[in-house]
């Protein structure tokens, strides 16, 4: 793929360009054999169709409202209607106060924003097997925390015009049914009187009467429609139609821009960083930089067979050009003599070799260890390597060969390091087991040098 991918892009095209187009490629080869990685990738894309989905039941949602109190009388207390307006100004308060605070790094922060942009993305993920499970589990973990702030904003604008359509429906349902029906105005309650209602009303419909130039009733007015008595509601509904505009379609509509506006430039700037590893190892490969990598065995000095099997491992893991440097063995107990042994691994990654034959000590190999490490400087990665060949031969019981994988993982794992285990002499040979343990631990290695393990 990567040589595919140089050849269509051509020589001096962006770094960003040749890893689109090899990934492109690369899907394309990897579907044939395994069709549930494209429809994963399918399954992460988003749907365009939704927000349009969303934004007609929502309007339709608002059109089917067929009453703000009973029948054909309206309530001017509006027990829903001031609802919704409390819900927008809650959640404009909300978004200020969103604003005000430190980001966090992009993730979405209210769940049913996270909610809209994961069904955007495919509510249901793609079934693969136990062997493709983890990749397409890792797939979308990646691409969820990576688009996260683009699905954030194509969420924030999903929903904002939602709600100003769920409001507009609400305001046309009325005026539609008010040109076959006569709606009449009144009101009731328990615990307010004719001064308290036209108090609540002159704040909840203030911004209707700044803009319409409507006044709000006064109270003797009120008082004259206290139920059972009432009046033609053509004021009530043109006072409320322009509160809801000013409180929330307008609003809304603005978010909706606002957020489209974001989402736009997120999408043409999506951040991927390009230094990991994995495309430093691809991107040297494009531009004629092999990949180097030093192997330094401890008490370990390698058969002709393993020293073969080495060099296959690497080339499959970091590419054919790779050069692969072996250090002379360390001997037991002179970790202390690595740097003046090995004075130009400094910067590099290292891969740690050991003999599966031996004992993991924590005074020797993790000595040797944390050595490397410091060796390495934080310039490099460090990868324990252990070559089963000779512990094999003696015998492949699973239980022996686990026990002594877990004492090697468990010395490991105090470095805070992962492990790799691999039989280079069978590597080293042909046929279908020596193919599957050479994928298997140069897929291992990579990730190890790639920081995934």
């Amino acid at each position: 793929a990567s040589r595919a991918a140089a050849e269509a892009v051509g020589d001096g095209a962006p770094d960003a360009a040749f890893l689109a187009q090899r990934a492109r490629l690369a899907l394309g080869r990897v579907g044939e054999r395994f069709p549930v990685i494209p429809r994963a990738v399918r399954a992460l894309r988003w749907r365009p169709w939704l927000a349009g989905a969303i934004a007609v039941a929502a309007f339709a949602g608002g059109l089917l409202v067929d009453r703000i109190g009973g029948g054909q009388r309206i309530n001017v207390l509006m027990p829903p209607v001031l609802a919704l307006l409390a819900w927008n100004l809650g959640i404009y308060l909300l978004l200020a106060a969103r604003a005000c605070l430190p980001r966090g790094g992009g993730a979405l922060p209210q769940p049913w924003r996270h909610a809209v942009g994961r069904l955007a993305t495919g509510l249901l993920q793609p079934r693969a097997g136990a062997e493709l499970g983890v990749a397409v589990a890792r797939l979308t973990s990646d691409w969820s925390h990576l688009s996260a702030p683009l699905h954030g904003a194509r969420a924030a604008r999903v929903l904002h015009l939602a709600a100003a359509l769920l409001a507009a429906g609400v305001l046309a349902g009325f005026y539609l049914r008010g040109i076959a029906f006569a709606y009449q105005a009144s009101w009731e309650s328990t615990f307010l009187d004719a001064g308290d209602v036209h108090r609540l009303l002159a704040i909840a419909l203030a911004p209707g009467a700044a803009v319409s130039g409507i006044a709000v009733p006064t109270t003797a007015e009120i008082d004259a429609i206290r139920a059972p008595a009432g009046e033609n509601a053509a004021r009530w509904l043109h006072l409320l139609a322009a509160t809801v505009a000013v409180v929330v379609i307008v609003p809304r509509l603005l978010l909706a821009l606002f957020a489209w506006l974001l989402e736009r430039r997120r999408s043409a700037r999506l951040a991927i960083a390009l230094d990991g590893p994995y495309f430093e190892r691809l991107l040297r490969d494009y531009r004629g930089r092999p990949a180097r990598l030093r192997v330094v065995p401890y008490s370990y000095t390698l058969p002709a067979a393993a020293t073969a099997g080495l060099e296959r491992l690497v080339a499959r893991a970091l590419g054919g050009n790779a050069l692969l440097t072996i250090s002379p063995p360390v001997r037991y107990g002179d970790e202390d003599a690595l740097p003046a042994a090995d004075a130009g691994a400094g910067g590099s990654d290292l891969v740690a070799l050991f003999n599966a034959t031996a004992t993991p000590e924590r005074e020797a190999h993790g000595a040797f260890l944390r050595a490397l490490g410091n060796h390495c400087g934080g310039a490099g990665r460090v990868v324990p390597l252990v070559d089963e060949s000779s512990f094999l031969a003696r015998g492949r019981e699973p239980a022996r060969v686990e026990a002594r994988r877990a004492a090697w993982r468990e010395l490991c794992a105090l470095q805070g390091l992962g492990c790799v285990f691999v039989d280079l002499a069978t590597i080293a040979g042909s046929g279908s087991a020596a193919a599957g343990s050479l994928g298997e631990a140069a897929s291992a290695l990579a990730d190890n040098l790639e920081g995934r393990r």
